[in-house]
């Protein structure tokens, strides 16, 4: 069962991952949710360290793309001062969004990663899609109404998952 919700890496943030690493794991794109990922739910600007981690990403030709299960107005207003695709209302844990956003970077599945805060959604999405999966911890402890409530059956969830993969540990970069 946890299988599902199991990610290939625990890393701390989205900023520990380096073009580098993803490049030794022939990973091409990322993809990465919104809220508490990329920016902290409530910072649409993001922080510097986002600023400079996009900057190392768009150096290297590793495309970043938000897919997000928020609206695209909502998206938008982060997405567009950084110039970033993206796609709404992608219905994660379905992987409608993570195959169009696979089939707007022409890549497969394998050459791309989903990184997000939450097994129940991105984790799960990304398994399914056959890609792999980034598990961060969220930037900021506070989270939206709606995502309380992910976070309450997450739980159990994730001491399950834990428990059969004691080798999963939170990192500071992929291993």
């Amino acid at each position: 069962m946890t299988n599902s919700f199991t990610p290939t890496w625990m890393i701390d943030a989205i900023y520990c991952v380096t073009p580098k690493q993803l490049q030794q794991h022939n990973i091409k794109a990322v993809l990465t949710d919104l809220d508490n990922t990329l920016v902290a739910w409530n910072n649409p600007d993001g922080t510097r360290e986002l600023h400079d981690w996009l900057l190392q990403m768009k150096q290297a030709q590793i495309p970043v793309l938000i897919v997000s299960n928020n609206s695209a107005d909502r998206i938008a207003r982060v997405a567009d001062p950084l110039q970033l695709d993206f796609v709404a209302r992608a219905l994660k844990p379905m992987t409608r969004g993570l195959k169009e956003a696979a089939k707007t970077l022409q890549l497969d599945p394998s050459q791309i990663v989903m990184v997000g805060d939450q097994l129940l959604t991105d984790v799960w999405a990304a398994n399914n899609a056959g890609m792999r999966s980034i598990l961060v911890k969220p930037l900021i402890e506070t989270d939206q109404w709606n995502t309380k409530i992910n976070r309450f059956f997450e739980k159990g969830v994730k001491k399950d998952m834990l428990k059969n993969n004691p080798q999963l540990q939170w990192r500071k970069q992929l291993d």
